[in-house]
């Protein structure tokens, strides 16, 4: 009888090594369909893109050789608060469509005054009146598919012109962008982030479940042993009998991955989710995962008989084991030092391979100090309180600290990316602000001084068409500097009437600024002798009128420190801004209706508003909460089913004692209450070092993209909290395994 015979009958005729095995593939499968869906999110990133890259927001082709045959611009619209992709093109003189390739998913380029739309900008065309929309893109005459769009519901529109209705920042190419696209990079990061995090948790699942009979096993192995089996046989044994587990749970894993594949694929990520298609992995790496995971946990079920192939007497008796050594504690600085290396040359080696190496080091030195917490946990019950359930508790965290902080490690795991997770979102959100200096509701389109005063005219003729009061006005951009070459400083000022920035502009300016003539205003009385005007930063500089007063606003908003507001009347003759920016003021009525009017004689150059800018913010807030609080649930379910599972594997290896324990009369109670302490202590105590660590990391995995500060809050300590309690459910298995027991004959053992 070979050794797959052999694991074959154990299996049919043991009802507890059956157990162990259904819930070691039961882990394996959730192992393998975590790991694949994390796997698949760099590609799935890259295909979004890959199919957008025609959209022309990474503009691949710029340069490329051939005869320019096509005027290109891209930029943003919005409407309603949705996020609209548009793209504008023009025929050069000579070139016809049918020398232009057309993008997959685009079904013929648009002539000047039609657009081609996607399906859900066709619905809002319908929905909605023209002044509001439509007006902004011309005649549809035929819908993007699929294969052209980022995701199912975005909202693109491909507008024709004629070459000289194309805005004057254009691109002039042979056609539309192409080439390869890249992986949405904080995706990519945060995907890394989910497989080193949630990994550790899914095998500390499966050791959990693969040591539900261990006891039970180590003497049935031991028995064998004594009987004559050689150490390779034993070996071989049991790596057929894990073999069996953990590969129909990897297969399970890979039969359940389409299914999570299309739950993630409902996940709204930069604005909509995603086709089925775009989690496609290569075969290579999917049959590498798929042998990675079983091999891994082979691996450990063979290293765990060491005990048995040295010394099978020892495990078929009782014995008393070593204590663990101090030295388990260098492992966390060892860890901590390469990843603040890591951390720290980031900038200079451009590459987060190291870092992404050691948050790994640090994740699996927690499995080499948490035992010792453990034992010292142990120690300090026994030395310090008196109490049976105390005592008990304390002697089996001193005499097994590996068994017992493995109904810990999945919880620790979890309070580490939960802190981490926690110190980042709130500085994020502190980050949440700025933009341009108009008011919120303003709309606004930059151009030059030659388009300035058409694209005024133009939408304010188009206002007057669709009945609006409001007026477009073009503000011109100058710096006030003083000195010159390498030593001229100064600041930004907008070029308005004082009643415009009381009205177009957040500087907090009233209508008691407005008295007393021409003026600069600031957030500092500035000496205007010293300073001259100049339409650009290096260029020639002019003196003020004279007579032109400054005055000092407070500003309400610390982002507008710097910025000024020049009058008009304060400009020397002959002297014209080189920048200008049309804006126009809305409400909550008629912005839609004023963005068209601006949209049309723009012509393609973005209609941008603070607004939106706020409202982008907020949306990849909205992506980094969500991604959190999925990854920490998961985080916790697989934190909290190991723990049970430990819970309820340690009542089986020592349901023995336990008889004993019960039959000599100790109460039920008083042993559940032992396995909860068990549980809970030094859950407490490796979950405050995991919450501290998970802190530390997050300070240093900010510090890649910003050198400020971070922002501590006080739920910093939820996941202390929910980690203990989490522990404590898991624990609450103890109680039902305990009576099953206490139902056994303990003659059974």
């Amino acid at each position: 009888m070979n050794s797959l015979q052999i694991a074959l009958r154990v299996l049919r005729v043991d009802r507890r090594t059956r157990t162990s095995a259904i819930l070691t593939a039961i882990g394996v499968a959730v192992a393998t369909g975590l790991v694949l869906l994390l796997a698949t999110l760099p590609f799935a990133t890259q295909n979004r893109e890959q199919r957008a890259l025609w959209q022309g927001e990474q503009f691949y082709s710029r340069g490329s050789d051939g005869p320019v045959k096509l005027l290109f611009s891209s930029s943003k619209d919005y409407f309603d608060g949705q996020q609209i992709i548009r793209v504008d093109v023009a025929l050069t003189s000579g070139a016809t469509a049918a020398e232009i390739q057309l993008p997959p998913g685009v079904p013929q380029l648009p002539g000047p005054g039609e657009t081609v739309v996607s399906p859900a900008l066709g619905r809002l065309l319908q929905a909605n009146p023209a002044g509001q929309l439509g007006d902004r893109f011309g005649k549809p005459v035929g819908a993007l598919g699929e294969d052209g769009l980022r995701f199912p519901e975005q909202l693109v529109a491909l507008t024709g012109h004629t070459a000289d209705a194309m805005p004057e920042h254009v691109s002039q190419v042979p056609a539309f962008p192409s080439g390869k696209a890249r992986p949405d990079a904080l995706l990519m990061l945060l995907s890394w982030v989910g497989i080193i995090v949630l990994l550790v948790p899914s095998l500390v699942l499966v050791a959990s479940s693969a040591r539900l009979t261990a006891a039970r096993r180590e003497r049935r192995l031991a028995a064998i042993r004594l009987a004559g089996a050689t150490p390779g046989q034993v070996t071989n044994m049991v790596a057929a009998e894990t073999t069996l587990s953990a590969g129909i749970g990897a297969l399970l894993g890979l039969l359940i991955s389409p299914a999570l594949h299309g739950l993630a694929s409902f996940v709204p990520w930069a604005g909509g989710t995603w086709l089925a298609s775009d989690f496609a992995l290569p075969v290579g790496l999917t049959v590498f995962i798929v042998l990675a995971i079983p091999v891994l946990v082979v691996l450990a079920g063979v290293l765990g008989l060491r005990r048995v192939l040295k010394n099978p007497l020892f495990a078929t008796g009782g014995h008393t084991k070593k204590p663990l050594h101090w030295w388990r504690l260098l492992a966390l600085p060892a860890a901590g030092a390469f990843f603040l290396i890591a951390v720290t040359t980031v900038k200079q080696t451009g590459g987060i391979g190291l870092v992404m190496a050691g948050l790994f080091f640090l994740v699996g030195s927690a499995a080499i100090v948490g035992p010792w917490v453990t034992s010292a946990v142990g120690g300090t019950f026994v030395r310090i309180w008196r109490r049976p359930s105390a005592l008990l508790a304390g002697r089996r965290l001193r005499d097994d600290p590996k068994g017992a902080y493995r109904a810990s490690a999945g919880i620790v795991l979890a309070v580490f990316a939960g802190s981490m997770a926690l110190t980042l979102l709130p500085t994020f959100e502190s980050m949440a602000g700025g933009g341009r200096s108009f008011a919120d509701p303003v709309l606004y389109v930059d151009t030059d001084s030659g388009h300035a005063g058409k694209i005024a005219d133009q939408a304010n003729a188009a206002l007057q068409k669709y009945g609006q009061s409001e007026k477009a006005v073009a503000v011109g951009e100058v710096y006030l500097v003083k000195g010159t070459g390498d030593n001229r400083y100064g600041h930004r000022a907008l070029v308005l009437t004082c009643a415009d920035a009381v009205k177009l502009t957040r500087f907090g300016l009233t209508p008691e600024n407005c008295a007393g003539g021409p003026a600069v205003f600031g957030d500092s009385a500035i000496d205007l002798a010293q300073y001259k005007l100049a339409a650009s930063w290096d260029g020639p500089a002019v003196t003020a009128k004279s007579g032109t007063r400054v005055e000092a606003v407070h500003y309400p908003d610390a982002d507008l420190s710097g910025s000024f507001v020049v009058d008009p009347a304060a400009l020397p003759d002959g002297f014209t801004p080189k920048d200008y920016t049309v804006v126009a003021p809305t409400t909550d009525a008629n912005r839609e209706t004023v963005r068209t009017a601006l949209a049309g004689p723009a012509a393609g150059a973005e209609v941008g508003s603070r607004d939106q800018y706020l409202f982008n913010q907020q949306t990849q807030l909205g992506d980094l909460r969500r991604v959190t609080v999925i990854g920490l649930l998961a985080a916790g379910i697989l934190a909290g089913c190991s723990a049970a599972v430990a819970t309820a594997g340690s009542v089986m290896d020592r349901r023995r004692t336990f008889g004993a324990l019960m039959a000599a009369g100790t109460p039920v109670r008083v042993l559940a209450r032992a396995l909860r302490m068990e549980a809970a202590l030094p859950a407490l105590v490796a979950t405050i070092g995991a919450g501290i660590v998970g802190v530390l990391v997050g300070v240093g995995l900010y510090s890649m993209v910003d050198e400020r500060g971070i922002v501590l809050s006080p739920w910093l300590l939820a996941p202390v909290v929910l980690g203990v309690g989490v522990a404590l459910l898991g624990a609450s298995v103890c109680t039902p395994a305990l009576k099953r027991v206490q139902a056994e004959p303990l003659a059974e053992e």
